[in-house]
């Protein structure tokens, strides 16, 4: 073996050795996804649309993984109160279900996942234990946000709108 041989096998070795070291290395980013906007305004637009054919005007609001508001759609005669409402039902939907691995507002009740006897965590601005919150998931479980809904006459109502429009766009939540 030449010494240029030995030197270029060393080089690849060295090479390879620094790739393998790189991809092994932890990253210091965190990633996350999210419902492209069109689908989470598809989502938002079928929980109106099953509402309204019941008769119901409502709000819906899914929230993205950061807790943020990502799209809002409000029904023509709702209540302008529906629209904070939506958003804390899909919060806490989305925080709460994921804390606790449950799907709906009502699942956490049921549970007793809502806090304290005293109600103390309906006094946090974001956070509301009333049914009509359903929270956002992939196949595999991953929370990608919440989807609350409000407006109809009772949460269940809401609920059963949120449900029926995740129920029909889960495929793309992939």
């Amino acid at each position: 073996m030449t010494v240029f041989t030995l030197l270029r096998n060393s080089a690849a070795l060295a090479l390879g050795l620094t790739a393998l070291g790189a991809s092994a290395a932890p990253s210091h980013l965190i990633s996350s996804q999210k419902l492209p906007w069109q689908v989470a305004q598809q989502l938002a637009a079928e929980a109106v649309q099953t509402c309204a054919a019941q008769g119901w005007s409502v709000t819906a609001t899914v929230v993205d993984p950061s807790g943020q508001a990502q799209v809002v759609i409000k029904g023509d005669t709702v209540p302008m109160q529906s629209l904070s409402v939506s958003y804390r039902k899909a919060y806490t939907a989305f925080s709460y279900g994921q804390a606790f691995d449950k799907d709906t507002i009502s699942a956490l009740l049921a549970a007793k996942l809502d806090g304290p006897a005293n109600g103390a965590l309906n006094t946090v601005p974001q956070v509301l234990f009333i049914p009509g919150g359903v929270t956002l998931r992939t196949h595999d479980r991953q929370v990608l946000g919440g989807l609350g809904v409000s407006g109809a006459p009772g949460g269940d109502k809401d609920e059963s709108c949120a449900l029926a429009a995740v129920k029909k766009f889960q495929p793309q939540f992939e």
